[in-house]
C-alpha cells in the first residue's frame, strides 16, 4: 500500500478555500495556507483573507485515493511535474506555517529565482532559519524555495537581520 504524502492539487480560479472545505467534509486532511490582505473598495476597506498559491491545495492522501479528491466541485487536477504527481515534504508545509504565523509580508513568485547568497535569519519569529538572499526592485527579500510546487516565498527581511553562511572551505 501506497505511503500518504503530500500531494498538490490544483482548483479553479479562486476556489481553492471552497474546495479545501469540501474535502475537509469528506475527511481529508487538507492544508490550504491563507495571507490577509486589505483590499479597497470605492465605499470601505475590507480584511480578506486569500490563498497563498493561487489555485493550489495541499492533500494529504496516497495515490490510488487521488481520483476521489477530484470528485470535488472546483478540483481540476493534481499538478505533475515530468510524469511524476508533484509532492510536498512535511518539512516544507510546516516552514510555510511558520513564516506565516509570524505575521511576516509574503510574496510568492513562481519565476526561476537566481540563486542568491545563503544566508540565516538572526532574531525575530524566522530566527534561525537558513535561505537566499535575493534583492528585488530595490528591497532585499530572504528567499524560500518550495520545490513540489516550483514557487518561492519572498520574505521581506532587512539585510542587518541577514548573516551570510559561509560554505566550509574546500580542502
Amino acid at each position: 500500500m501506497d505511503d500518504f504524502k503530500w500531494y498538490v492539487m490544483y482548483t479553479t480560479s479562486r476556489a481553492e478555500k471552497k474546495v479545501a472545505e469540501r474535502l475537509r467534509e469528506r475527511g481529508w486532511e487538507v492544508y490550504l495556507p491563507l495571507i490577509e490582505e486589505l483590499r479597497q473598495w470605492s465605499d470601505r476597506k475590507k480584511k480578506v483573507e486569500r490563498a497563498l498559491f493561487n489555485g493550489y491545495v495541499f492533500v494529504k492522501t496516497n495515490r490510488n485515493k487521488l481520483w476521489e479528491c477530484l470528485q470535488v466541485p472546483g478540483a481540476v487536477k493534481f499538478v505533475h511535474f515530468s510524469g511524476h504527481h508533484a509532492t510536498v515534504r512535511e518539512e516544507e508545509l510546516e516552514l510555510i506555517q511558520r513564516i506565516l504565523a509570524t505575521g511576516v509580508g509574503v510574496e510568492t513568485d513562481g519565476s526561476e529565482i537566481a540563486p542568491g547568497e545563503k544566508v540565516k535569519v538572526l532574531g525575530g519569529p524566522l530566527q534561525d532559519l537558513v535561505g537566499e538572499c535575493i534583492e528585488k526592485g530595490n528591497k532585499d527579500y530572504f528567499l524560500i524555495r518550495i520545490p513540489g510546487i516550483y514557487q518561492n516565498m519572498l520574505v521581506q527581511i532587512p539585510r542587518k537581520f541577514l548573516q551570510v553562511v559561509e560554505n566550509a572551505p574546500s580542502k
